[in-house]
């Protein structure tokens, strides 16, 4: 895979609890520079990446829901509705993936289709954030179809806040399981170059990342002092 290619893949993250105005506009400008997929921020954040952002390719993520998946289907229509007047290009929903493990099916997927309806009336693209994590297999494949279902245009594994992050045998589980063309984010501790190309290799379409800049640089083969990031 080739830099430009690989970068492409990048949602490059700062979802940290002290994240500075400051980083988030450095982030923008590496984006920008180096032709990530997208930054993914919180939305308190959006307005600043979207001025930032406005004539590049990169796009501007935020998440909805974040990052425990609870909050009401109410809210997070709001949430998504406010992203999309702040000038975001796309949105990483958290499924209410408790409700999923208690086995209320209809009401996460009755949340899940009309989510993704409001994304898309919204023209955002729409990922959804299943946290892979605390899931059996058979959970993660009715996560699956659910997203399916509602036209979700990604299923992505994890928030990084949770027990643990993306797996090649979580992405290869749903590739190997997708009925359609909806496509894989893989997030959650990915730190290393072969982490992620293994991933890539699995079946992911898109990473999320804390550490673009080094994961770049050593695909370049260049010398890069990583920087204190969190666990996305």
């Amino acid at each position: 895979m080739n830099a430009s290619d690989f970068a492409a893949s990048l949602d490059a993250t700062n979802l940290k609890l002290d994240a500075s105005d400051g980083e988030i506009c450095a982030l923008s400008d590496e984006a920008a520079h180096a032709g990530y997929a997208s930054v993914c921020v919180y939305p308190s954040s959006v307005s600043i990446c979207s001025d930032i952002l406005y004539n590049s390719k990169a796009k501007v993520c935020t998440v909805i829901g974040f990052p425990h998946g609870r909050s009401s289907l109410e809210s997070k229509r709001e949430e998504i509705l406010r992203a999309k007047a702040n000038g975001a290009n796309e949105v990483d929903i958290v499924m209410n993936y408790a409700a999923l493990r208690a086995g209320d099916k209809i009401i996460v997927t009755e949340e899940i289709v009309r989510l993704c309806e409001v994304a898309r009336e919204s023209e955002l693209l729409s990922k959804i954030i299943v946290e892979t994590c605390y899931l059996n297999e058979a959970q993660k494949l009715t996560a699956l179809a659910i997203c399916e279902q509602a036209g979700a245009d990604f299923i992505k594994t994890s928030t990084g806040f949770g027990s643990g992050g993306a797996t090649v045998e979580d992405i290869k589980l749903f590739a190997d399981n997708r009925k359609g063309s909806i496509k894989i984010k893989a997030s959650g501790g990915i730190r290393t170059l072969s982490d992620a190309l293994a991933l890539i290799e699995a079946g992911a379409e898109r990473l999320g990342v804390s550490a673009a800049s080094a994961l770049l640089a050593e695909l370049k083969g260049e010398r890069f002092k990583a920087s204190d990031n969190d666990n996305y």
